[in-house]
């Protein structure tokens, strides 16, 4: 999709990080941008500074996790510009610590936000974009649906089944014969504020245990300090912007990390045990 101009993108999570700089950016670049969030204040503070700055921006407070929330931002699109040329699916959230102390809460509300907010997001817009034989729906995974690291394992569950479905819904596309393209964001460390998620967690999804509550404190000192020192959201936005117009399906962010993808698939290929490793190690 080379011209952005006047077309309408939908970005979910855009109330801060990575949504947000790719919200930016596509106003920027002239397109309609409607934002969607679960935070509300932050919401309508982001849509100020677009609407402010001279784009056309609509936002839609919304719980990615609820189908009806999402089927609720697409009639509202659709009804005000009428279309949808980018969908970002991006909305995500984390929790860590091993999988044998996670409590069954912290499971729903991963795959909930990550992998359900995705799904929701495809089920609601794809119909009508293969309807009109135009589009682009970038859905964000990570480096961790592509490596296994310790200490993730919601986080690297939810990922790992963005990039498969990511993966499917472009070969049924193309099987289709449509004109709609799919890219899978997978960066890695970027500076936002996800290891702040359990601001957005909803009350009946709070832990009901506090087993491994040490040990999560202690890989949550480690997350902060990988994220204040990861790449800038607006350079994130850049190489998704970038990827839309090239119809690149993969945009890996850091290159310094494809070793460990790497690794991995020869592990797989070669029939090895899987090496442990970490992001940075």
């Amino acid at each position: 999709m080379q011209s952005l101009t006047g077309k309408v993108a939908v970005v979910t999570g855009a109330a801060s990080g990575i949504g947000n700089a790719v919200a930016t950016r596509l106003a920027e670049e002239g397109m309609n941008v409607v934002l969607a969030d679960i935070e509300e204040g932050p919401l309508a503070d982001a849509e100020k500074t677009l609407a402010d700055s001279g784009a056309t921006v609509m936002a839609v407070p919304t719980d990615v996790t609820k189908a009806e929330q999402v089927d609720a931002l697409a009639e509202k699109t659709f009804a005000r510009f009428g279309t949808a040329h980018v969908v970002h699916n991006n909305a995500g959230v984390a929790t860590g610590g091993p999988m044998w102390t996670l409590a069954e809460e912290d499971w729903q509300w991963v795959l909930g936000v990550n992998l359900w907010g995705v799904i929701h997001g495809v089920r609601a817009f794809v119909p009508r974009m293969v309807e009109q034989d135009e589009g682009h729906v970038v859905n964000t995974a990570s480096i961790a649906g592509l490596t296994s690291a310790p200490m993730m394992g919601p986080y690297n569950v939810s990922k790992h089944g963005v990039v498969t479905l990511s993966e499917t819904l472009a070969a049924e596309l193309a099987l289709h014969g449509s004109s709609v393209k799919v890219s899978v964001l997978c960066p890695g460390w970027v500076n936002t504020r996800i290891n702040e998620a359990d601001r957005n967690r909803p009350p009946e999804l709070q832990r009901t245990s506090d087993v491994g509550d040490s040990m999560a404190e202690m890989g949550r000192q480690l997350l902060d300090g990988l994220l204040k020192s990861g790449m800038a959201p607006a350079e994130v936005a850049s190489r998704v912007v970038d990827a839309i117009r090239d119809e690149r399906f993969y945009i890996l962010t850091h290159p310094e990390m494809t070793p460990m993808i790497e690794h991995r698939m020869d592990d797989i290929v070669q029939g090895r045990n899987p090496s442990p490793g970490f992001f940075g190690a």
